[in-house]
């Protein structure tokens, strides 16, 4: 299963965000033990490198992104991915980005706090903790 994380569920691990870190630690132990495809979007990686470089500084952003790189796999932001977003009317456009990238890239689920700002998106999205349901059902 190939899972997309939208940048606000990275972000709640990575700057230890109560209440979501539990729930996005659960997330990153299933992508680490191989259990799910995991992938970020390519604009998700900028945004996390400012917004850690912001928050710590940015030796710690480059290190964490590095790290990022050797657990997700990133789908990519091509001119088509911009401009179906473009066209896609969504709520906001870099959300249409992130889940157009993702639709491209075949991806079966996104996991976003932001459930709002998928709801146009081809691409099924579940909140982190819709998504452990999910994937434990499955079991």
């Amino acid at each position: 299963m190939k899972v997309l994380l939208d940048t606000n569920v990275v972000l709640d691990l990575l700057l230890a965000r109560e209440p979501f870190v539990d729930l996005a630690k659960e997330i990153f132990s299933l992508i680490e033990n191989t259990e799910v495809e995991g992938y970020l979007c390519a604009t998700s990686v900028t945004t996390l490198h400012y917004l850690i470089g912001r928050a710590m500084n940015k030796k710690e952003a480059d290190e964490i992104i590095e790290k990022l790189l050797t657990l997700f796999e990133v789908t990519p932001v091509t001119k088509k991915v911009l401009y179906d977003a473009s066209i896609d009317n969504g709520v906001d456009y870099e959300d249409s980005v992130i889940y157009t990238s993702a639709y491209h890239s075949q991806i079966n689920i996104i996991v976003t706090r932001d459930k709002r700002g998928f709801k146009t998106s081809k691409v099924s999205s579940l909140t982190p903790k819709e998504f452990l349901a999910f994937f434990e059902s499955r079991e």
